[in-house]
């Protein structure tokens, strides 16, 4: 006669699932997708505690001044009671376009601007010039995952921390161009705040985009709710020039932070760096952004490359066009072979105007 135990289905049963999670462990990884790069909880403490430092500076600084264009000491920044741009390179590659950038910020005081450059750590960069020392603590990034989103607040973060003199925020990537000079950058900024008291931000805020329903649940139906209802949920350009008031917003964000750095299940329409920012300023301060970019790009996800046959003046001109009154400061995407095209009409095109 057969023992109730040796005839019994269980046994057979228990044994495959008390073995499986071991061979999974260890002999899955061979078999599986490469996984996304993750944000490891240490990478986020570190975030986290440099967020504070910034937050607490700012607002012990905002107390004891009365102008919202202080100075102050630091090991970046020279130190001059200057509103100033903080410019905020955003790459995983070297700088190709670094000799343009050069010529850009050429014979302007360093009064009037900040250089913080992001770059991955799993990439040799090396850097002169303007952007030599311009490196801060970085952490590996990867196209269409949250790594962006991080990397960009902790620019802004440290930017912030930096210098409070840094009132706007510019968000460039080694993709990107400037399309005019400077100063009719600096100017554009800082004398529509002083003749009209404007200070918005100009960030691409949408909510009309075919694949919107899918990119909404990208993390499985229903994971943003109850945070970010689908009526608020909004897309725009991953580059931006934040007013420092909404960079304290950014970076003082946990609420939504938990659900955009959860990984997606549909890579494909996985582009959280073209929604969080977007999505929250939206949610927090609606009227005191554009809703619109000062980085032209064509298309969401992966925008159309520019090659060298495509670089003429006529090119400049139609990408300075935005869908606002006025004109976008900064170009993308273009291929590094780019450059010694875009250097020979620097003066007469790009930085004429």
């Amino acid at each position: 006669m057969n023992s109730p135990c040796s005839s019994s289905p269980l046994i057979p049963i228990l044994i495959l699932l008390i073995s499986v999670p071991p061979l999974v462990f260890f002999v899955g990884p061979r078999f599986l997708p490469v996984g996304r790069i993750s944000i490891t909880l240490p990478d986020e403490l570190d975030d986290l505690s440099l967020f504070h430092k910034a937050i607490a500076m700012d607002s012990a600084t905002f107390t004891r001044r009365t102008t919202h264009l202080p100075s102050t000491k630091s090991h970046l920044s020279a130190s001059l009671r200057r509103p100033k741009i903080a410019f905020l390179f955003l790459t995983d590659s070297p700088l190709h376009f670094a000799p343009l950038w050069e010529c850009f910020f050429s014979n302007v005081t360093s009064r009037l601007y900040n250089i913080y450059v992001h770059a991955d750590p799993s990439v040799r960069i090396t850097l002169s010039g303007v952007f030599e020392g311009k490196f801060i603590p970085s952490k590996r990034t990867q196209s269409s995952s949250p790594t962006l989103i991080s990397a960009s607040r902790r620019l802004l973060a440290t930017a912030m921390l930096d210098d409070p003199s840094n009132a706007y925020f510019a968000l460039v990537s080694q993709h990107c161009i400037p399309l005019h000079s400077f100063n009719y950058f600096y100017n554009f900024l800082f004398d529509r705040l002083f003749m009209k008291s404007e200070f918005s931000s100009y960030i691409e805020i949408q909510d009309k985009e075919t694949t919107l329903w899918d990119r909404y649940n990208a993390r499985g139906e229903g994971v943003m709710i109850p945070e970010i209802p689908f009526d608020e949920f909004r897309i725009g350009s991953q580059f931006f020039v934040l007013t420092r008031k909404h960079a304290m917003i950014v970076i003082s964000d946990t609420n939504l932070w938990r659900k955009f750095k959860m990984p997606c299940i549909k890579e494909n329409v996985c582009f959280p760096e073209e929604h969080y920012i977007p999505t929250l300023l939206s949610m927090q301060d609606p009227n005191g952004c554009t809703h619109f970019t000062l980085t032209t790009g064509s298309g969401y996800g992966h925008p159309y490359t520019y090659h060298p046959p495509e670089i003429s003046p006529e090119l400049i001109h139609s990408l300075r066009k935005s869908n606002s009154s006025y004109s976008c400061m900064f170009g993308r995407k273009f291929s590094p072979d780019c450059l010694n095209l875009l250097m020979d009409m620097a003066d007469s095109v790009i930085f004429n105007g």
